[in-house]
């Protein structure tokens, strides 16, 4: 049952990420002014490898499960697929707003802090999805052949923020979130 555990890492990490962007969330609600390149830097990070890597793989693991004869599994699953493209979407809403803020084009604070709390919500909403529902589930419906099977085809990949080596593009974002968790 590896897949879930990294899949669960993966949303320990993503909490942690999350909890820095609250941070710069209530800095923008109190009137400072946060490191948009750091915002940029963990909304980028979230898109490229939750929304290029993770998703994908958790969708590629609920298809092998969808049909399994568990009606709230499978209704789960199809909530948490609209999830992935809704996020993305989200995601790229923010990425375009922050690029906005880094080129000096005019962004109202108030829309751009309504996007990123908008883009938190959603986030913190499906981790929940995920691991109060759709993993729980998984694991009472899920054979251990099937695990084997799924474990050969899905893609690795790793972690460019949290991994055995971080990315360059990443390094200040890896420093705040080392920095934030003391």
């Amino acid at each position: 049952m590896t897949i879930l555990s990294d899949l669960h890492q993966d949303h320990v990490n993503l909490n942690k990420l999350l909890a820095v962007l609250s941070n710069k969330l209530e800095e923008l609600k109190r009137g400072e002014m946060p490191n948009f390149l750091l915002l940029a830097d963990a909304v980028d990070y979230i898109s490229c490898y939750a929304d290029a890597y993770h998703h994908p793989c958790e969708d590629q693991m609920y298809e092998m499960f969808k049909g399994a004869g568990c009606p709230e599994l499978d209704e789960a699953i199809v909530r948490c697929i609209e999830d992935h493209q809704q996020l993305k979407q989200r995601s790229n809403d923010v990425i375009e707003a922050v690029e906005c803020v880094l080129t000096d084009a005019v962004v109202p604070m108030d829309q751009f802090t309504a996007k990123l709390e908008a883009f938190l919500n959603a986030q913190i909403e499906h981790l929940n999805l995920e691991e109060g529902t759709l993993f729980p589930l998984l694991e009472d419906v899920a054979t251990d052949e099937q695990w084997d099977k799924l474990a050969l085809e899905l893609p690795i990949m790793d972690d460019p923020l949290f991994g055995e080596k971080q990315k360059q593009r990443y390094i200040d974002l890896y420093t705040e979130l080392l920095r934030d968790m003391h």
